[in-house]
């Protein structure tokens, strides 16, 4: 008989007079064997949009994806050899990879991307909300109306721009993944414009999983900690870039390809009862979120 553990309602009224109970008298069993998990192709033939993925943990994410059987739309501001590598990087493992360069933090932006998706896939399953900047400044009056227009415009606006326009195509069993940040739960005295934009990403993670909850679109986020990309070196001065991640319980930062499979579990019918939540790979820091 078909298990059907995962619908509401499946299991009809029981009980067990002892503890902790008897599994072979349960209707209906418990599912503990994996069959419903792929082991290998977890994203087969399931189409990704992922902002920022010409580089850093975007680019890890579309590779990890491809990998697993996924076509990709890699959307991008101006990085167009990185871009190059990335779409040359998943076509090598057998999927189609499509360019969209431009600037995510005006809707039309947006919309265009998920059009084009659709124009060039038919469907549409993952949104990875990925793209963002960050300016550090020593103090609060240091960070001008300009900049913290522009952090919050590309940070936070488009997740709401792709996310809304990306609805029109969601089916049951899609799911939409932001990145946030470790600076989001402990802060960032040098990144506050950065990391309340991080921060409004939990909530509108949070948000938006109960409201898609009952349409059985799921959403989730990734808070990175320390992790090795191009953003790093062209925010940071030399000295910094030095010790970057030696402050971490592992002492070293983390490589995109650690950070990439949160997305994939996230991505996958492996993370089919996890919704409105956040992952945190970040070399061991405690943040209790």
């Amino acid at each position: 008989m078909e298990n059907n553990f995962k619908q509401k309602g499946a299991q009809p009224p029981q009980h067990q007079s002892v503890q902790p109970g008897i599994e072979a008298d349960m209707t209906p069993r418990p599912a503990y064997d994996g069959e419903t998990m792929n082991v290998v192709n977890k994203l087969e033939n399931k189409v990704a949009i992922i902002t920022g993925g010409d580089s850093g943990i975007g680019r890890a994410v579309a590779v990890a994806f491809a990998r697993e059987g996924a076509d990709i739309v890699v959307s991008y501001l101006n990085e167009h050899e990185d871009a190059k590598e990335t779409k040359w990087q998943v076509e090598q493992l057998g999927r189609k990879c499509v360019l969209i360069a431009g600037d995510i933090s005006e809707e039309q932006q947006c919309i265009d991307i998920v059009e084009d998706a659709v124009r060039n896939f038919n469907r549409l399953d993952i949104v990875v909300n990925n793209a963002a900047v960050q300016y550090p400044k020593d103090n609060l009056e240091d960070i001008s109306a300009e900049q913290l227009e522009k952090t919050f415009k590309t940070n936070i606006f488009p997740h709401f721009y792709l996310s809304k326009a990306a609805l029109k195509y969601l089916q049951k069993g899609s799911c939409i993944i932001n990145t946030t940040s470790v600076t989001a739960y402990r802060g960032s005295k040098h990144l506050i414009d950065y990391a309340s934009t991080k921060g409004a990403i939990v909530g509108f993670t949070r948000s938006l999983s109960t409201a898609l909850a009952e349409k059985g679109i799921r959403v989730n986020g990734v808070a990175p900690g320390p992790i090795w990309t191009p953003l790093i070196p062209a925010t940071f001065p030399g000295e910094h870039v030095a010790t970057f991640g030696n402050n971490v319980p592992l002492k070293r930062p983390g490589q995109p390809e650690e950070v990439a499979t949160c997305y994939v579990f996230l991505a996958s019918e492996d993370s089919s009862y996890i919704t409105g939540q956040v992952l945190h790979p970040n070399g061991g820091e405690i943040i209790n979120g």
